[in-house]
């Protein structure tokens, strides 16, 4: 358990790095959102740069803490793995337990990488990279080059991302300001489909049902090599 100040410092640091980003944050700023002394950011980080990297990780520590990626059994089918997979992003991304600064602070770093990226990369992102290129393996074509299986791969996150990033967009759009447009169950049972459909391992969107109504997936069992 962290130290009762090291944890504010961390906490008050996310929030104002996530609004202001690292350059315009301000040490006196954290501190006072901290109710901390300045000198404690230096006692618990050593600077201003480590405590960015700290509230970074713990960032993206609480959503993976949060909402776990799912461990499938051997015969679950391919196509049921990535609905699992895509609806714990969703989840992740969408979530309302955490406070907002956590996600805008991950995708301010993604969209201007520090070297705290490289980090999270490594320990959070590749693992959840691996997950999906595993199940996408078993619905591709064994002929695609890696570098269309990773196009593949960076498509289907990009539709969740787009969920997440451009909310007040939607609900303009959509005429709905008050609440959130769809529900995440809609929203993952969309993008699988779309992505299956896209790949050729499942029917197109427009004969799969509306996104409330159940489909089965396991038609799309995988790909004989």
């Amino acid at each position: 358990m962290l130290d009762d100040t090291k944890q504010r410092l961390i906490n008050a640091a996310g929030a104002i790095f996530a609004e202001k980003g690292f350059e315009a944050a301000s040490i006196r700023d954290i501190c006072q959102l901290a109710e901390a002394n300045i000198a404690a950011v230096n006692y618990h980080f050593a600077g201003k740069r480590p405590l960015y990297v700290a509230a970074v990780r713990h960032a993206q520590c609480c959503r993976q803490e949060d909402v776990p990626f799912p461990e499938f059994p051997p015969d679950l089918a391919p196509a049921e793995q990535l609905r699992a997979f895509i609806g714990a992003m969703f989840e992740r991304m969408l979530s309302a337990h955490r406070p907002k600064w956590h996600l805008e602070l991950m995708l301010r770093e993604l969209a201007r990488p520090t070297e705290a990226c490289a980090a999270v990369v490594e320990d959070y992102i590749r693992p959840m990279a691996d997950t999906l290129r595993g199940i996408l393996d078993q619905l591709l074509p064994p002929n695609l080059t890696e570098e269309q299986r990773w196009m593949i791969g960076f498509s289907t996150v990009a539709q969740v991302l787009f969920y997440y990033i451009h909310q007040p967009i939607i609900r303009v759009l959509m005429q709905n300001r008050e609440g959130e447009a769809f529900s995440l169950d809609q929203l993952a049972d969309h993008v699988t489909r779309f992505t299956l459909a896209a790949i050729g391992a499942g029917p197109a969107v427009v004969d799969a049902g509306s996104p409330t109504e159940p489909h089965s997936l396991t038609a799309a069992s995988g790909r004989d090599a």
